[in-house]
């Protein structure tokens, strides 16, 4: 019911941007929080940013914060990453996320979260 599909993902140098889109479609999102994940081969799927879709609260996880931007656009159904001054350990897929949130809540643990895109590739080279 839910879909979520994610886009704009590829290769950039170490200190370069790149801004990921969600395209979410199925329900209306008032009530949701999403999320960014991402996932290194070998490793473990790992938080990356949260808000809640009415924009009042965001989660970093302290490896991006003040350089990744988490935000939406309501009438597009679409929320963003922008991804600024990348780090080749930034390399991963990058996932998106949703849950149906009470509270606005920005939770960290992906077990919290209902629905997931397909992912895309980023990656940062040296």
């Amino acid at each position: 019911q839910v879909q979520l599909v994610e886009s704009g993902g590829g290769l950039v140098q170490a200190g370069g941007s790149l801004r990921l889109s969600c395209a979410a479609s199925g329900r209306t999102f008032s009530s949701y929080t999403m999320g960014w994940f991402r996932q290194a081969p070998g490793k473990e799927r790992e938080f990356v940013a949260a808000i809640t879709w009415s924009a009042f609260r965001t989660n970093y996880a302290d490896s991006v914060k003040g350089r990744f931007t988490i935000s939406n656009d309501n009438a597009k159904n679409t929320v963003y990453l922008q991804m600024n001054k990348l780090k080749p350990e930034d390399t991963a897929v990058y996932y998106c996320a949703a849950v149906q949130m009470l509270g606005w809540r920005t939770p960290i643990a992906e077990t919290s979260y209902d629905y997931w895109g397909q992912g895309t590739q980023v990656t940062v080279s040296s």
